[in-house]
């Protein structure tokens, strides 16, 4: 028996049409309820300071040669 070599997906939104609706229901919400705002704002705030921590961290800290291990695949899945 052979692997299945690309899993289909279930997903009946494919594309760009899933992150449209996700939008749609993100702003609806802002716009609806006022208290969303305010965490959208802090989460979105959080969001950028995690990211450009990690960006300037591997900026200048990059991963050493000895940091990488030979085997990436112990139980040999491919």
């Amino acid at each position: 028996m052979e692997p299945n070599p690309a899993p289909e997906s279930r997903s009946f939104l494919k594309g760009s049409a899933a992150l449209f609706i996700a939008a749609g229901v993100v702003a609806g919400l802002l716009i609806e309820f006022p208290a969303y705002r305010w965490f959208f704002l802090i989460s979105l705030g959080i969001g950028l300071v995690v990211a450009a921590v990690l960006y300037f961290w591997h900026k200048y800290v990059p991963v050493k040669e000895a940091d990488v291990k030979d085997n990436q695949r112990p139980l040999g899945l491919d």
